[in-house]
């Protein structure tokens, strides 16, 4: 299709000016406006698909050479993720309301974009042709900088090789979209690195956590429900959610979803093979052999994950936006059951309102995550870090956690249907008979439940196979 935008009712485009070389000549930045418009008259027909795979994709303002089009996406993106239903006339009149309609040309120009797209079966082509072009961009300005440094500060050799360095770098970066993928991709990995170190029943209602007695007070993880899983660094919150999601995904057939913005998906597959298997890693720096036993039971293990339907996404600092996108996308095409997020302060909002503060931002992304629990229907385990309110605290209260210790815990307490604080006593014990006392003890303390009883969980930390397993009640802890 012919770029037949009219230029003349938006903003003048960006173009590159080659002056380093002694020459005076204006050039158009690489762009390709008949595919910006393509892909946004396939948003404005089917805004839950489209711009749920754009969000996916990665794309972004940035991207589009018209700053036009580039105002009229970002505008869909914020309509679509506060579910607002996306037409034409309100879409003029928001615009028009915001000041921004001769911005992206007008009445007509919008008009002109719904219409300019036939169908969308070329959506994905047009899309990755429009990255493209950004990324041309990209060089250029980054080139074009670094001739000007290159000539302006000659004696700074090392220091302009360094930022040159990590511009072109951040552009390689920003072209790579993390996707969730099949969890049976990893688990032959796995198995060749561990290769090369060689040379109660409980009725619910919910998907069942594995632990008599959290599924007796909560019924399960039940679907639109948020659970809060909060903790001071070390604890083990990691090992809980994997734990429960092993027991979800494995156990019980349910597909499911991990965001994990701290480990790598390697970690995560090594983690779920090892500790199913009931095999310690810790044992391969020591020189120890695994018995016949041993292999049998990793390559059992290994063999019940890769059969397993879940999908990890290592995506560090993922947008709450493209979070719900990928999610979304999951739900449909593999209809999960459960997702686990690892953890919530690591996310970010892509919202200008969060950017200044720290607290609305976390607010925004609790908000995302309960709102998107009750749009697909499912439950969502989401772990969260404790401040250092626990260490503050003295004699038998020294290290017990509270909700108020949530960071940014306002938003949290109010969005979570159920919250529970994980700690191990032995952490905290202040002697080595204590310490050799409480060792292995942990508690999760279900201190919010929506829609159930609240109280103590006890569980056991078998810390060689990163595991939590249900562990009989103390005479002082009751019921």
């Amino acid at each position: 299709m012919a770029d037949d935008f009219k230029p003349d009712r938006n903003p003048a485009p960006p173009s590159f000016q080659s002056g380093a070389t002694g020459q005076d000549v204006t050039r158009a930045m690489p762009h390709a406006l008949g595919h910006e418009k393509s892909i946004l008259s396939s948003m404005l027909k089917d805004p839950e698909q489209w711009i749920g795979v754009s969000l996916e994709e990665g794309l972004t303002r940035e991207h589009f050479y018209m700053p036009g089009h580039g105002l009229l996406f970002e505008t869909l993106r914020d309509l679509n993720a506060k579910g607002t239903v996306i037409e034409l006339v309100s879409l003029v009149q928001l615009l028009h309301d915001r000041g921004q309609l001769d911005s992206v040309g007008g009445p007509a120009t919008i008009t002109d974009i719904f219409t300019y797209a036939p169908n969308a079966a070329h959506f994905h082509n047009h899309l990755a042709l429009v990255k493209d072009k950004h990324v041309l961009r990209s060089v250029i300005r980054t080139c074009t900088e670094a001739v000007a440094e290159a000539f302006d500060n000659p004696e700074e050799t090392a220091s302009l090789l360094d930022r040159v360095e990590s511009s072109v770098l951040g552009i390689r970066q920003g072209t790579e979209s993390v996707k969730g993928f099949h969890i049976k991709q990893s688990v032959t990995e796995v198995i060749s690195h561990f290769e090369a170190l060689l040379s109660g029943d409980v009725e619910v209602q919910g998907a069942p956590t594995g632990y008599a007695d959290l599924d007796r007070m909560c019924k399960g993880l039940k679907p639109g429900e948020m659970f809060v899983v909060a903790a001071r660094p070390s604890m083990g919150k990691t090992s809980l959610m994997m734990n429960i999601a092993e027991h979800i995904c494995v156990d019980h057939k349910v597909p499911t979803m991990v965001f994990s913005c701290e480990m790598t998906a390697f970690q995560i597959v090594q983690r779920l093979v090892f500790s199913r298997a009931r095999f310690a890693m810790s044992q391969m720096g020591r020189g120890f052999r695994p018995k016949k036993e041993d292999l049998l039971r990793i390559k059992r293990a290994a063999e019940e994950i890769a059969s397993a339907k879940m999908f990890v996404d290592d995506t560090p600092g993922i947008l709450i936006d493209t979070l719900r996108a990928k999610a979304r996308r999951r739900k449909r095409e593999d209809n999960i059951g459960f997702i686990a997020i690892d953890y919530l302060q690591l996310l970010k909002s892509g919202s200008k309102q969060a950017q200044n503060s720290r607290e609305r931002e976390i607010g925004e992304i609790s908000a995302g995550i309960k709102g998107l629990a009750k749009e697909l229907g499912i439950p969502i385990l989401v772990l969260a870090q404790l401040n250092r309110g626990p260490e503050g605290r003295t004699g038998k209260s020294l290290g017990v956690p509270r909700m108020s210790d949530l960071r940014e815990s306002g938003t949290i307490e109010q969005d979570a249907d159920m919250i529970g604080l994980l700690y191990r006593t032995a952490y905290y014990a202040e002697t080595e008979e204590e310490k050799e006392q409480e060792a292995g003890k942990a508690e999760l303390v279900l201190a919010k439940n929506r829609n159930g009883e609240t109280g103590h969980v006890p569980l056991t930390f078998i810390a060689d196979l990163m595991r939590f397993e249900t562990r009989a009640r103390d005479d002082h802890e009751g019921h």
